[in-house]
Protein backbone atom coordinates (compact mmCIF):
# COMPACT_ATOMS: atom_id res chain seq x y z
CA UNK A 1 0.00 0.00 0.00
CA UNK A 2 0.98 3.49 -0.39
CA UNK A 3 0.21 7.06 0.67
CA UNK A 4 -2.08 7.50 -2.80
CA UNK A 5 -3.83 4.69 -1.75
CA UNK A 6 -5.29 5.82 1.53
CA UNK A 7 -5.07 9.64 0.96
CA UNK A 8 -7.58 11.90 -0.91
CA UNK A 9 -6.38 15.23 -0.88
CA UNK A 10 -8.54 18.25 -1.16
CA UNK A 11 -7.41 22.02 -2.02
CA UNK A 12 -9.25 23.34 0.98
CA UNK A 13 -7.87 26.92 2.70
CA UNK A 14 -11.14 27.69 4.72
CA UNK A 15 -12.90 26.04 7.59
CA UNK A 16 -16.19 27.06 6.16
CA UNK A 17 -15.79 27.57 2.30
CA UNK A 18 -18.71 26.71 0.07
CA UNK A 19 -18.29 23.89 -1.75
CA UNK A 20 -19.01 22.99 -5.21
CA UNK A 21 -21.42 19.75 -5.60
CA UNK A 22 -18.60 17.77 -7.34
CA UNK A 23 -16.38 18.38 -4.52
CA UNK A 24 -18.72 17.59 -2.09
CA UNK A 25 -19.65 14.57 -3.53
CA UNK A 26 -16.00 14.11 -4.08
CA UNK A 27 -15.29 14.56 -0.56
CA UNK A 28 -18.25 12.52 1.23
CA UNK A 29 -17.17 9.15 -1.60
CA UNK A 30 -13.89 9.44 -0.62
CA UNK A 31 -14.66 9.64 3.12
CA UNK A 32 -17.21 6.96 3.22
CA UNK A 33 -15.35 4.76 1.24
CA UNK A 34 -12.43 4.67 3.77
CA UNK A 35 -10.09 6.93 2.99
CA UNK A 36 -8.62 9.67 5.05
CA UNK A 37 -8.84 13.38 3.80
CA UNK A 38 -6.31 15.28 3.86
CA UNK A 39 -6.33 19.21 3.78
CA UNK A 40 -2.45 19.98 3.12
CA UNK A 41 -3.45 23.73 3.31
CA UNK A 42 -6.25 24.30 5.91
CA UNK A 43 -4.51 25.38 9.33
CA UNK A 44 -6.05 26.05 12.38
CA UNK A 45 -4.89 29.33 13.94
CA UNK A 46 -3.72 30.28 17.08
CA UNK A 47 -4.73 33.71 18.45
CA UNK A 48 -2.77 36.02 20.34
CA UNK A 49 -1.16 34.43 23.95
CA UNK A 50 -2.75 30.82 23.05
CA UNK A 51 1.12 29.34 22.48
CA UNK A 52 1.15 29.36 25.67
CA UNK A 53 -0.70 26.04 25.60
CA UNK A 54 1.35 24.39 23.70
CA UNK A 55 3.74 22.70 25.88
CA UNK A 56 3.47 19.13 27.05
CA UNK A 57 3.33 20.41 30.70
CA UNK A 58 -0.49 21.85 30.01
CA UNK A 59 -1.59 18.60 30.44
CA UNK A 60 -2.94 17.44 34.16
CA UNK A 61 -0.81 14.63 36.04
CA UNK A 62 -1.79 10.91 35.12
CA UNK A 63 -3.56 12.80 31.84
CA UNK A 64 -2.49 11.81 27.72
CA UNK A 65 -5.39 14.27 26.33
CA UNK A 66 -6.82 17.59 27.71
CA UNK A 67 -10.96 17.30 26.42
CA UNK A 68 -13.98 20.11 26.44
CA UNK A 69 -17.31 18.53 26.54
CA UNK A 70 -19.08 21.23 24.10
CA UNK A 71 -22.61 20.33 25.97
CA UNK A 72 -21.38 21.47 29.25
CA UNK A 73 -18.43 23.52 28.25
CA UNK A 74 -16.10 22.18 30.63
CA UNK A 75 -12.31 21.80 29.90
CA UNK A 76 -10.78 18.59 31.22
CA UNK A 77 -7.66 17.33 32.00
CA UNK A 78 -5.22 20.31 31.71
CA UNK A 79 -3.42 21.94 34.89
CA UNK A 80 -4.68 25.48 34.30
CA UNK A 81 -7.16 26.87 36.20
CA UNK A 82 -8.95 30.20 36.40
CA UNK A 83 -8.44 32.48 33.10
CA UNK A 84 -5.70 30.22 31.59
CA UNK A 85 -8.43 27.51 31.79
CA UNK A 86 -10.77 29.19 30.39
CA UNK A 87 -8.71 30.78 27.60
CA UNK A 88 -7.34 26.74 26.74
CA UNK A 89 -11.36 25.92 26.25
CA UNK A 90 -11.69 28.88 24.22
CA UNK A 91 -9.48 27.61 21.80
CA UNK A 92 -11.05 23.95 21.97
CA UNK A 93 -14.55 25.68 21.69
CA UNK A 94 -13.31 27.61 18.75
CA UNK A 95 -11.70 24.69 16.79
CA UNK A 96 -14.79 22.35 17.47
CA UNK A 97 -16.93 25.02 15.60
CA UNK A 98 -14.55 25.40 12.59
CA UNK A 99 -14.36 21.44 12.24
CA UNK A 100 -17.89 21.17 12.29
CA UNK A 101 -18.37 23.96 9.65
CA UNK A 102 -15.83 22.06 7.54
CA UNK A 103 -17.92 19.06 7.84
CA UNK A 104 -20.83 20.50 7.11
CA UNK A 105 -19.28 22.35 3.62
CA UNK A 106 -18.06 18.95 2.11
CA UNK A 107 -20.75 16.98 3.03
CA UNK A 108 -24.36 18.96 3.47
CA UNK A 109 -26.32 16.13 3.73
CA UNK A 110 -24.83 15.27 6.94
CA UNK A 111 -26.86 18.52 7.75
CA UNK A 112 -28.97 18.14 11.39
CA UNK A 113 -28.31 14.76 11.84
CA UNK A 114 -24.31 15.35 12.95
CA UNK A 115 -23.55 14.81 16.81
CA UNK A 116 -20.72 17.38 17.84
CA UNK A 117 -19.33 15.27 20.96
CA UNK A 118 -15.36 15.63 22.60
CA UNK A 119 -13.06 18.17 21.46
CA UNK A 120 -9.49 17.15 22.72
CA UNK A 121 -6.01 18.64 22.38
CA UNK A 122 -2.93 15.92 22.46
CA UNK A 123 -0.03 18.05 23.39
CA UNK A 124 2.51 14.94 24.17
CA UNK A 125 4.39 13.26 22.28
CA UNK A 126 2.63 9.56 21.18
CA UNK A 127 6.06 7.83 20.43
CA UNK A 128 7.15 8.56 24.10
CA UNK A 129 3.54 6.56 25.88
CA UNK A 130 3.38 3.32 27.13
CA UNK A 131 0.40 1.83 27.83
CA UNK A 132 -0.93 -1.68 27.62
CA UNK A 133 -1.24 -3.44 24.47
CA UNK A 134 -5.35 -2.78 24.28
CA UNK A 135 -4.50 1.27 24.97
CA UNK A 136 -1.58 1.14 22.86
CA UNK A 137 -2.91 3.85 19.77
CA UNK A 138 0.59 3.14 18.04
CA UNK A 139 -0.92 0.03 16.82
CA UNK A 140 -3.46 -0.58 14.04
CA UNK A 141 -6.76 -0.57 15.72
CA UNK A 142 -10.47 0.71 14.58
CA UNK A 143 -12.16 3.06 17.56
CA UNK A 144 -14.27 1.35 19.73
CA UNK A 145 -14.92 2.35 23.53
CA UNK A 146 -15.68 0.54 26.03
CA UNK A 147 -17.69 2.66 28.35
CA UNK A 148 -19.43 4.41 25.20
CA UNK A 149 -21.52 2.08 22.86
CA UNK A 150 -21.98 3.93 19.56
CA UNK A 151 -25.37 1.11 18.81
CA UNK A 152 -23.90 1.65 15.18
CA UNK A 153 -23.52 5.05 15.15
CA UNK A 154 -20.67 6.46 12.87
CA UNK A 155 -17.22 8.25 14.64
CA UNK A 156 -15.95 10.76 12.24
CA UNK A 157 -13.29 12.41 13.66
CA UNK A 158 -11.41 15.86 12.17
CA UNK A 159 -7.60 16.09 13.28
CA UNK A 160 -5.22 19.18 13.01
CA UNK A 161 -1.66 19.69 13.88
CA UNK A 162 -0.44 22.70 15.53
CA UNK A 163 2.84 21.76 16.43
CA UNK A 164 5.08 25.08 16.69
CA UNK A 165 8.44 22.92 15.86
CA UNK A 166 8.17 21.56 12.94
CA UNK A 167 6.90 17.65 14.07
CA UNK A 168 4.95 15.80 11.42
CA UNK A 169 1.83 13.69 12.52
CA UNK A 170 3.01 10.54 11.72
CA UNK A 171 0.10 7.51 11.26
CA UNK A 172 0.22 4.24 9.70
CA UNK A 173 -3.16 3.59 7.57
CA UNK A 174 -4.17 0.00 6.90
CA UNK A 175 -6.11 -2.20 4.60
CA UNK A 176 -9.95 -1.61 3.78
CA UNK A 177 -12.07 -2.43 7.10
CA UNK A 178 -14.11 -5.20 5.08
CA UNK A 179 -11.18 -7.31 4.25
CA UNK A 180 -10.08 -6.65 7.99
CA UNK A 181 -13.04 -7.81 9.06
CA UNK A 182 -13.53 -11.14 6.93
CA UNK A 183 -10.29 -12.22 8.67
CA UNK A 184 -10.71 -11.10 12.06
CA UNK A 185 -14.93 -11.53 12.43
CA UNK A 186 -14.61 -15.38 13.03
CA UNK A 187 -12.27 -14.83 16.09
CA UNK A 188 -14.99 -12.45 18.18
CA UNK A 189 -18.05 -13.11 19.64
CA UNK A 190 -21.49 -10.86 20.22
CA UNK A 191 -21.55 -11.54 23.88
CA UNK A 192 -24.48 -12.03 26.38
CA UNK A 193 -27.24 -9.97 26.05
CA UNK A 194 -27.36 -10.61 29.48
CA UNK A 195 -23.67 -9.18 30.09
CA UNK A 196 -24.77 -5.61 28.63
CA UNK A 197 -27.86 -5.33 30.56
CA UNK A 198 -25.67 -5.48 33.93
CA UNK A 199 -22.66 -2.95 32.71
CA UNK A 200 -25.15 -0.54 31.74
CA UNK A 201 -27.21 -1.16 35.77
CA UNK A 202 -24.03 -0.99 37.09
CA UNK A 203 -22.80 2.31 35.20
CA UNK A 204 -19.84 1.12 33.79
CA UNK A 205 -21.18 1.92 30.08
CA UNK A 206 -23.16 4.80 28.94
CA UNK A 207 -26.27 2.98 27.30
CA UNK A 208 -26.33 -0.40 26.42
CA UNK A 209 -24.08 -2.15 24.02
CA UNK A 210 -25.31 -4.10 21.26
CA UNK A 211 -24.14 -6.95 19.48
CA UNK A 212 -22.61 -4.43 17.02
CA UNK A 213 -20.41 -2.63 19.71
CA UNK A 214 -19.29 -6.03 21.43
CA UNK A 215 -18.37 -7.10 18.38
CA UNK A 216 -16.36 -3.92 17.67
CA UNK A 217 -14.60 -4.15 20.61
CA UNK A 218 -13.60 -7.69 20.02
CA UNK A 219 -12.47 -6.81 17.07
CA UNK A 220 -10.31 -3.66 17.88
CA UNK A 221 -8.80 -5.94 20.68
CA UNK A 222 -7.71 -8.81 18.29
CA UNK A 223 -6.29 -6.85 16.07
CA UNK A 224 -3.78 -5.38 18.70
CA UNK A 225 -3.08 -8.10 20.62
CA UNK A 226 -2.18 -10.42 17.08
CA UNK A 227 1.58 -9.46 16.34
CA UNK A 228 2.16 -11.37 13.10
CA UNK A 229 -0.78 -9.15 11.48
CA UNK A 230 0.90 -5.64 13.31
CA UNK A 231 3.45 -6.48 11.93
CA UNK A 232 2.71 -8.23 8.42
CA UNK A 233 -0.71 -6.40 7.27
CA UNK A 234 -0.96 -4.14 4.32
CA UNK A 235 -0.48 -0.51 5.52
CA UNK A 236 1.21 2.93 4.42
CA UNK A 237 2.54 5.29 6.45
CA UNK A 238 1.40 8.63 5.87
CA UNK A 239 2.60 12.44 8.16
CA UNK A 240 0.70 15.19 8.42
CA UNK A 241 2.94 18.10 8.81
CA UNK A 242 2.29 21.22 11.09
CA UNK A 243 -0.58 23.93 9.49
CA UNK A 244 -2.25 20.86 8.12
CA UNK A 245 -6.00 19.35 8.67
CA UNK A 246 -7.03 16.05 8.11
CA UNK A 247 -10.37 14.10 8.31
CA UNK A 248 -11.64 10.03 8.79
CA UNK A 249 -14.13 7.32 9.87
CA UNK A 250 -12.12 6.29 12.54
CA UNK A 251 -14.32 3.33 12.95
CA UNK A 252 -14.01 2.25 9.68
CA UNK A 253 -10.08 3.15 8.77
CA UNK A 254 -7.53 1.25 10.49
CA UNK A 255 -5.17 3.50 12.18
CA UNK A 256 -2.23 3.77 14.11
CA UNK A 257 -0.85 7.06 15.83
CA UNK A 258 3.08 6.26 15.55
CA UNK A 259 4.51 10.06 16.71
CA UNK A 260 3.51 13.60 16.82
CA UNK A 261 2.68 16.01 19.36
CA UNK A 262 0.42 19.22 19.60
CA UNK A 263 -2.72 17.99 17.53
CA UNK A 264 -6.59 19.22 17.86
CA UNK A 265 -9.24 16.29 17.23
CA UNK A 266 -12.53 17.08 16.89
CA UNK A 267 -15.48 13.56 17.35
CA UNK A 268 -18.79 13.67 15.79
CA UNK A 269 -21.01 10.96 15.66
CA UNK A 270 -23.38 9.99 12.56
CA UNK A 271 -26.38 7.93 12.57
CA UNK A 272 -25.98 5.42 9.54
CA UNK A 273 -29.19 6.45 7.76
CA UNK A 274 -27.62 10.15 7.33
CA UNK A 275 -24.87 8.95 5.27
CA UNK A 276 -24.82 9.21 1.82
CA UNK A 277 -24.21 5.07 1.15
CA UNK A 278 -24.94 3.07 4.36
CA UNK A 279 -23.83 -0.17 2.72
CA UNK A 280 -20.46 1.01 3.44
CA UNK A 281 -20.76 1.75 7.54
CA UNK A 282 -19.16 -0.95 9.30
CA UNK A 283 -22.50 -2.22 11.20
CA UNK A 284 -23.67 -2.77 7.22
CA UNK A 285 -20.05 -5.07 6.51
CA UNK A 286 -21.22 -6.73 10.26
CA UNK A 287 -23.89 -7.91 9.56
CA UNK A 288 -23.32 -8.97 6.10
CA UNK A 289 -21.01 -11.56 7.47
CA UNK A 290 -23.19 -12.11 10.40
CA UNK A 291 -26.53 -12.80 8.41
CA UNK A 292 -28.53 -10.76 11.25
CA UNK A 293 -29.17 -7.30 12.70
CA UNK A 294 -26.48 -6.22 15.07
CA UNK A 295 -27.80 -3.34 17.05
Amino acid sequence: MTRDDVLEVLGVTAWDAPTEPAQSARAVAALEGGRVLFFPFLAFALEEGEKRFLTAEALGQGRKNISLDPASGVCQGSRFTGAEAAALGAMLERFGRQAEALVLALAPGYAGRLERARTSFRPAEIEDRTSSVRKDDRLLHVDAFPTRPTGGKRILRVFSNIAPDGVERLWRVGEPFADFARQFFPRVGAGAAGAAWILERLGLTKGRRSAYDTIMLGLHDRMKEDQAYQTGAPAAEVSFPPGTSWMVYTDQVLHAALAGRFALEQTFHLPVAAMADATRAPISVLERLAGRALA
